[in-house]
């Protein structure tokens, strides 16, 4: 009662700050107070709670709260179990499974096993269907695992955290236990027993919403939940699960526009004011009595994986047991070198897919079955079409992974998956594959090697071709679901001369690893001579590598420590082998061998030169590509346009990453070699001038009056602009002149300095200045103000930079200013001396910022003067985007296809 009054009083206290704030009248606060309940997702504001039921025939109110309530899972006094076949009427449907569960009429029981009391399950919501803007069906909201026990004559349900454990037989384990108490979700009556199995009444925790168990977030939820437009539609139970289908309306306050009669809908999605209704799964899936041998995590091999403490290791510290995530295979003779599996990995397709696309998606699904062998495994995964005729089959049924074909605009797909937390062992999958994801390979493919292809030389792409950019796409995929993180290192180990090859690519293809953003070669010219199917990514030699590592099994191991020693040597093989490395830990964005969307960043100077080359044959085919159809706007090539300069920005900013670099590669003890080495100073000069000659100089191909007058009638200055402050912005990063200094300070001479760097990019960005008559077009004014810009944004923009960086750059200003007073003096071009005195006058201004805030404010007031003191957003060059929002650039968001692990 005191902690209900303190509520109370905090609630109105808040409400008085709201009135005091927004002038609101005394009543509102209190209508406002007398809606709110203080929940632990909504601290503040709160859901709608729906009112107490009423009391039915033959029950007094106390027995209504004391018992339909309490059997609701909520609480109060237990109440004494009835006979059993007052409960379970004549009236009663009952499926057999894991648990009897009964329904009469709107009433669910279950009746459970005394042999599964005690016992743990994963509890997995999905959203099966949505409304229009809140999400959609098909999506994952969550798993925990829980257990049911039975404490006298109740039912309780507990949430349980394996993040914290101790070997049971050890003195620190009662410490453990008492530190980490399962959370008590609900507590039910039992109703009756039969046979000892308890039976409770489940309705509520599916017609009302429980925290722990809501898909609110997941659905962009509203404020409140409707128990009377909420209904249980279908509950079945199986040997090892139960699946329930359940109807839920949420609801959403009505906002003051709305209240005094503006459209609801007025608003961004749904209408603030407007309620919605989910179909959600719930799939309760026993886990198993004996969790698998876990396999222990090792940096060198890029698994996903799951964490706990455990404080019954003999260390002098807390150590965390890491172990990655991997299906349970067992081979069906242990004897044999490759054996079929005990039980295979199996994906779905769903009923959903279009039609012509399904034996594309299978082929992604099965192009997995050489890596299983080389893990010792004959036909481990593999690929059907969902039932159509069984009316029990679900894709929600977390006993299934399945490909979900999913109605979205948006350009993606990802591959999560659902995994035991006490070992690892992957349950099931639910691959998400996005209706649009077909226009990102159709732009990919088209603008990356549309030169290289003569189907890619028309638009749309023939079905045969899309249906094999599909098939990548579902192999990746797949990838993640079995276990494996993106690598990001593969494009990297192969050189330019390699994958140029057309016998190398048919045999290892152009990358070790489908795992990583390295799209199609565009590298290969079209002289190479190489077949169009070896320019799309396949399984490479990484990931038969990384299978082996995770799936093969060790001997007559028992521990995951007994394993330890035999990974530590198939790991221990990268040394002499490139191929089998993984993106190393630490590494952030400094390694450019690890950037994303490249090809061939061995020598990311020589693959961006040829990756240019087919990029400026591609936009001379692009009016032909893209205007095929007599009555059509121009949208197509407007599009794909913007795609073509952001495949340019993309390839000149994994030049950048050279500079200020290290190369590396992902050790442990016993391994010789450090794990971070300098890139070489030459290979640093020689990307930063081939910037200087490239990135900012005019690109002219992206240019043409002819592409750029049917977009739109301006916008050819901004739009090279855009592009070249994004590959400026990176190579001036902060972060990176940092990088600069730290290797000058331990490599010596054998350094590519910081003062060396910034004074070639002044020279370079500046080479105008050094012709006394030098005339500087409109597109070179943009580049040099671009360089002012970054500058103004490092010193003056937000976070201090370290004081070296500071005085660097505050240096190579004072420098220019002076080259530019000269330069002014000789200047005959009126448009270029007025560009180099508003440049001199900028530099000015970003070295006192003083006085740039007393010239803005003057210009505010009407005196004139430069005013705007905006900032430039910093984007690092390992950002990944994409242009779908804006063909020129203007807004580059950040790409996630197909990075959730997914990611």
């Amino acid at each position: 009662m005191i902690q209900k009054r303190k509520l109370v009083m905090w609630a109105f206290a808040g409400a008085g700050i709201v009135a005091f704030v927004l002038g609101a009248s005394a009543q509102e606060v209190v209508r406002a107070i007398s809606q709110a309940v203080v929940t632990p997702a909504n601290p503040i504001w709160a859901q709608e709670v729906p009112a107490p039921p009423t009391p039915q025939e033959g029950e007094t109110p106390q027995d209504n709260a004391a018992g339909r309530g309490n059997q609701a899972g909520r609480g109060g006094a237990p109440q004494q179990p009835r006979a059993y076949n007052q409960v379970i009427t004549s009236a009663a449907k009952t499926d057999d499974g894991v648990f009897k569960v009964h329904r009469i009429n709107d009433q669910i029981y279950y009746e459970i096993p005394k042999k599964e009391l005690g016992k743990d399950f994963l509890w997995v919501n999905q959203v099966k269907r949505t409304v229009n803007g809140s999400g959609y069906g098909g999506q994952a909201a969550g798993t925990r695992v829980l257990r049911w026990e039975l404490y006298n004559n109740r039912v309780l349900l507990k949430v349980i955290d394996y993040g914290v454990i101790a070997d049971p037989s050890t003195p620190i384990s009662k410490a453990v236990e008492a530190a980490n108490n399962p959370s008590i979700v609900r507590a039910y009556n039992v109703a009756a027993f039969n046979n000892g199995d308890p039976v409770i009444d489940v309705t509520q925790l599916f017609t009302t919403e429980v925290p722990e168990l809501s898909v609110r977030g997941t659905v962009n939820g509203g404020r409140g939940f409707d128990a009377a437009r909420t209904f249980v539609e279908k509950i079945v139970s199986y040997p090892e699960n139960i699946n329930v289908e359940v109807t839920q309306t949420f609801t959403a306050p009505v906002d003051a526009g709305a209240a005094a009669g503006a459209d609801p809908a007025a608003g961004r999605g749904r209408g603030r004011g407007n309620s919605f209704t989910v179909l959600t799964s719930y799939s309760m899936v026993k886990l198993p009595e004996k969790p698998m041998m876990g396999r222990l995590f090792d940096e060198r091999v890029g698994y996903f994986s799951q964490s706990m403490y455990d404080y019954s290791r003999d260390e002098h510290r807390a150590e965390q047991r890491t172990f990655v995530t991997r299906y349970r295979l067992e081979k069906k003779d242990p004897n044999a070198a490759i054996s079929e599996p005990v039980r295979p990995i199996v994906y779905y397709i769903d009923p959903a897919t279009p039609t012509k696309w399904i034996p594309y998606l299978k082929k992604g699904i099965e192009d997995w079955q050489p890596a299983f062998e080389a893990a010792g495994f004959r036909n481990a995964i593999i690929a059907k079409e969902a039932p159509k005729d069984d009316p029990d089959w679900s894709p929600e049924d977390a006993r299934y992974s399945v490909v979900r074909w999913l109605p979205s605009t948006t350009e993606n797909a990802s591959g999560p998956n659902v995994h035991d937390p006490r070992s690892g062992e992957i349950l099931e999958a639910d691959i998400q594959f996005y209706h649009n994801v077909q226009n990102l390979q159709k732009n990919w493919y088209f603008v990356q090697v549309g030169a290289l292809d003569p189907r890619a030389q028309k638009l749309p792409l023939p079905d045969d071709l899309m249906g094999e950019l599909l098939r990548y796409v579902l192999a990746h995929e797949v990838g993640h679901t079995i276990g494996l993180q993106h690598n990001m290192k593969s494009s990297s180990i192969y050189s330019v001369e390699q994958i140029r090859d057309k016998a190398f690519l048919r045999q290892y293809g152009h990358t070790p690893s489908i795992m990583d953003y390295s799209r199609f070669n565009y590298v290969v010219q079209p002289e190479d001579g190489v077949p169009v199917a070896d320019l799309i990514p396949k399984i490479g030699e990484y990931d038969k590598f990384a299978i082996h590592w995770g799936y093969a099994p060790i001997g007559t191991a028992q521990t995951p420590d007994a394993e330890q020693a035999e990974l530590n040597k198939w790991a221990s093989e990268q040394d002499t082998k490139p191929q089998y490395r993984f993106s190393t830990a630490n590494a952030g964005t400094t390694d450019p061998g690890d950037n994303t969307e490249a090809v061939g960043d061995s020598d990311a100077v020589k693959a961006t030169m040829l990756g240019l080359k087919n990029l400026e044959r591609v936009t001379g085919m692009l009016l032909t590509a893209t205007t095929a159809k007599t009555g059509d706007p121009y949208d197509e090539l407007t599009e794909v346009y913007g795609r073509i300069v952001g495949q340019w920005t993309t390839e000149m900013n994994h030049v950048t990453q050279l500079v200020g670099g290290f190369l590396s590669q992902q050790k442990h003890i016993g391994q010789p070699g450090v794990r971070f080495t300098s890139v070489p100073r030459a290979r640093q000069a020689e990307a930063v001038k081939f910037l200087l000659d490239n990135a900012f100089q005019t690109p002219q191909f992206l240019v043409k009056p002819d592409v750029l007058r049917l977009m739109s009638p301006t916008g050819g200055i901004a739009r090279v602009r855009t592009a070249q402050n994004s590959v400026m912005n990176s190579l001036l990063l902060t972060a990176r002149i940092d990088r600069l200094v730290d290797q000058a300070a331990i490599d010596g001479p054998a350094a590519y300095t910081p003062v060396q760097f910034l004074t070639d990019v002044r020279a370079g960005i500046w080479r105008e200045l050094g012709t006394p008559a030098g005339v500087i077009d409109p597109y070179r004014r943009n580049t040099q103000r671009i360089y002012l810009d970054t500058i103004d944004n490092r010193l003056n923009g937000g976070a201090e930079p370290p004081a070296e960086v500071r005085a660097l750059l505050k240096g190579e200003l004072k420098t220019l200013r002076g080259q530019l007073v000269t330069a002014i003096a000789t200047t005959t071009d009126r448009a270029t001396r007025l560009h180099l005195e508003d440049s001199r006058d900028s530099i000015d201004e970003i070295l006192d910022p003083r006085a740039m805030r007393t010239r803005g404010a003057a210009a505010a007031a009407g005196g004139g003067g430069r005013g705007f003191t905006g900032s430039v957003r910093v984007l690092d060059s390992s950002a990944r985007f994409d242009y779908e929002n804006d063909p020129f650039l203007q807004r580059p968001t950040e790409i996630c296809w197909p990075d959730y692990a997914i990611k």
